[in-house]
């Protein structure tokens, strides 16, 4: 099983926006570039069960985004996705990386469609290679939030939401996303809550719930960025509640484009954690070498 202990002992810090990131480098230092944004509420712990199944020639790089996992959270100060892209950029400044793929889940993907609008711009420092989407909400009509994430977002009583939730009930709302390929591993799970309440995420899951009403500001921009010319291709849990089958439906009727589209009937909103074999056969298809 992969421990957050064990993944957190590998974090390099940098200082972004005035807070403490996480960054986490895996693999070949002279491979293939590909850069993973977790989704919410987890870390780039998702990415272990992923890089069991790589192949080799391949520069694995992550960060814990803003307010996640060994990353600063700031009571008061939610995240914001601009903020997150540049801490992003900032993972690549300090390791010197001129291209990248960039793959990208939930929350990830949010941020994701933001940098690709900034390499839209000719405002990205970088290149980007490809992209591989998973499971995110890329549509804000289209999203379906959860109970539990509802709650969250209730401005008078979030907080005190947010203070309630344990372990358990952590594990549960996550299990509640699942799909049936395999069966959800408690202990697993509660890693990705041990991840989260280490920089003092778990108190704070209401605020940094903020991309939500983010999404929908920015929703023509971020929408406009899947019609890249990039290579892309999109991995999807079509069994996920929150961002299923529906959302890689509007996709496909939205976007445009020749993506490669890969869903999966059984995965629910996990494919890094319930698929991760098809998940890096993928990524190894988008090799640009």
């Amino acid at each position: 099983m992969h421990t957050w202990e064990r993944w957190r002992a590998t974090a390099v810090h940098l200082e972004v926006g005035g807070r403490a990131v996480a960054t986490y480098e895996h693999g070949d230092p002279e491979g293939t570039p590909f850069t993973f944004l977790h989704g919410y509420p987890s870390s780039s712990l998702d990415l272990a069960p992923v890089l069991d199944h790589l192949g080799d020639g391949w520069r694995a790089l992550a960060l814990d985004l803003p307010g996640f996992g060994a990353s600063e959270s700031t009571p008061g100060q939610p995240p914001t996705v601009a903020g997150a892209a540049d801490a992003v950029e900032a993972l690549w400044a300090d390791r010197g990386v001129t291209s990248t793929v960039l793959v990208a889940h939930d929350y990830g993907a949010t941020v994701g469609q933001e940098l690709v609008a900034r390499h839209a711009d000719g405002a990205l420092p970088i290149a980007l290679s490809a992209v591989l989407w998973m499971n995110g909400g890329l549509y804000p009509d289209l999203h379906r939030p959860t109970a539990g994430q509802q709650l969250l977002l209730d401005p008078e009583h979030g907080a005190e939401i947010a203070a309630a939730i344990t372990c358990d009930t952590f594990v549960d709302a996550i299990v509640a996303t699942w799909g049936s390929r395999v069966r959800p591993d408690r202990d697993e799970l509660a890693e990705m809550h041990a991840a989260l309440a280490d920089g003092g995420g778990d108190v704070l899951m209401h605020e940094l719930l903020s991309y939500i009403p983010q999404r929908v500001r920015f929703a023509d921009r971020w929408a406009a960025a899947l019609t890249t010319d990039l290579p892309t291709t999109y991995v999807w849990g079509d069994a996920d509640p929150v961002s299923g089958a529906h959302m890689i439906e509007g996709v496909e009727q939205r976007a445009g484009g020749t993506p490669r589209i890969v869903r999966m009937a059984d995965v629910g909103h996990w494919p890094p954690l319930e698929a991760p074999d098809v998940v890096a056969a993928e990524i190894g298809a988008l090799d640009p070498g």
